[in-house]
């Protein structure tokens, strides 16, 4: 739904909106302030956007980040993250409009917002942070949902000749299956022809994440007591003191990816209509959306953490920790491959529609780039098919998938991708601009604590970084293709 406002041509718009909003057309009824549609969104649409921005398959790995921290540690790490992602959230609110917060000019993506605080080149630094970051989500979700399609043949399995069975199943096929979907819905030419499949995607998301936290207490209510601890994995017996240090800097990395929707804020904000100010709408619905999915994480991590202890795996739907009601585990891993197929399109479409403008800019006459032809698919009307976008998304979508069957390890690459993307598009980005439009003096207090802020949680995402890449490196050199991991 927010990517529809995402894909819009915003650059076409800005001189002729305002000269529209200029002429007198800001005072019809059908137009916003910039000669746009008028919009309609509100606290509660906001709000719900949010929630389900930011719920997703991070859910599935907060057990295992909080069995790595322990009962004291892990929760407040954990609201550490919520009231940081607020707070910057918070800031970023204010620099939908520039350069005044309330009547300035509307910016309508994250980056339009950075170049018009920043300029150019922190512009093209940003972009080059939030390309990084949907790059790394699409292989992310390509391994989440070749593992939760393999955890279905073996929960079948287990159900079948016992838990104790060598029951396998091929990441690698289940890879091609996947990137052989993504193929086809990568052919439409943007996503206002999938709108559907992101409302299915956030319903799917919801689902899996209350099964899980449903399985958890029905673990905890059946009377089987995990080992848990203060401080989590306990040194000597669960883990090394080298990888405790490790995998306690990775868990930073899974909780960081769990929080990260900076990259949709400001897209969600222009959904919103002009009168209460955008960014004061935007601010209350950033704290109830934050709240209620830290009151979610809450529930799923701690709760996780009580059923599986100090051996919580790290996905809570595929590493059986669960065996029983199996079909309810299919239910769970169903509703995450769907809800990752749909999530895919998300993230890779704005890569997509840049990369097409940018070639197209570039070779103006080139008749393979702008060739089209509709082709009428029987059930489905005209299709419009591009030899440029077969072949470029096909390509894309390949390589993503080899990259995912060369590092098929879901808790280190999502703990690397929420370290890579949580400091610069989470925590930089906004306070910079924050500080820019403020026009805070150099040293003064508010610059000197909001830099603490940025630097501190710069160190947390390399020492994240720097665990989850460990993670990838060991598990690399004991990785058996054929078993899910």
């Amino acid at each position: 739904m927010v990517t529809e406002r995402h894909q819009q041509p915003a650059a076409a718009g800005k001189v002729a909106a305002f000269n529209l909003a200029e002429a007198g057309f800001g005072d019809r009824p059908d137009l916003d302030d910039d000669g746009r549609e008028r919009r309609t969104g509100t606290l509660v649409t906001a709000s719900a956007h949010i929630i389900t921005a930011v719920i997703g398959s991070g859910v599935l790995s907060l057990a295992w980040a909080i069995a790595q921290l322990g009962w004291v540690i892990g929760p407040v790490v954990l609201v550490a993250f919520s009231v940081i992602t607020w707070f910057c959230s918070s800031l970023l609110a204010d620099c939908y409009r520039a350069p005044d917060p309330v009547h300035g000019k509307r910016n309508y993506t994250y980056g339009q917002a950075v170049r018009a605080y920043l300029g150019v080149s922190k512009y093209r630094l940003c972009s080059l942070a939030q390309y990084i970051n949907l790059v790394g989500v699409t292989i992310g979700y390509t391994i989440t949902t070749a593992i939760s399609m393999g955890a279905i043949k073996r929960s079948n399995c287990f159900h079948r000749n016992g838990h104790s069975a060598d029951c396998e199943a091929s990441n690698t096929t289940n890879m091609i299956i996947f990137a052989g979907i993504q193929i086809l819905l990568s052919q439409l030419p943007n996503f206002h022809k999938l709108w559907w499949l992101s409302i299915v995607a956030a319903v799917m998301s919801l689902a899996y994440s209350s099964i899980g936290l449903g399985l958890s207490i029905a673990k905890i209510a059946g009377g089987v007591h995990a080992r848990t601890t203060l401080t989590g994995a306990t040194v000597g017996v669960d883990v090394s003191a080298t990888e405790k240090i490790w995998k306690t800097f990775q868990s930073l990395g899974d909780i960081a990816f769990a929080y990260s929707y900076s990259n949709v804020l400001i897209e969600i904000q222009d959904t919103l209509r002009s009168s209460p100010p955008e960014n004061a709408v935007m601010k209350k619905a950033s704290f109830i959306g934050v709240s209620t999915t830290t009151m979610f994480y809450m529930l799923c991590g701690v709760l996780g953490y009580a059923a599986f202890g100090n051996q919580a795996p790290g996905n809570f739907l595929t590493g059986f920790g669960f065996y029983d009601p199996f079909w309810l585990i299919d239910v769970g891993n169903v509703c995450i491959a769907v809800h990752l197929i749909g999530a895919y399109q998300v993230f890779c479409q704005p890569i997509y529609q840049f990369v097409e403008a940018w070639a197209r800019d570039r070779w103006p006459d080139s008749g393979f780039l702008n060739a089209e032809r509709v082709v009428r698919v029987p059930l489905a009307g005209d299709f419009p098919l591009s030899p440029f976008r077969l072949v470029w998304r096909t390509a894309y979508v390949v390589l993503t998938s080899l990259v995912a069957m060369i590092f098929p390890f879901f808790n280190d690459f999502l703990g690397l991708i929420g370290a890579v993307s949580f400091w610069p598009l989470t925590v930089y980005f906004p306070v910079q601009m924050y500080m820019a439009q403020a026009k805070t003096r150099r040293f003064s207090p508010t610059w000197t604590w909001m830099n603490v802020l940025s630097f501190s949680c710069l160190v947390v995402s390399l020492l994240a970084a720097a665990g989850s890449v460990q993670g990838l490196i060991k598990d690399l050199k004991g990785y058996k293709p054929f078993k899910v991991s």
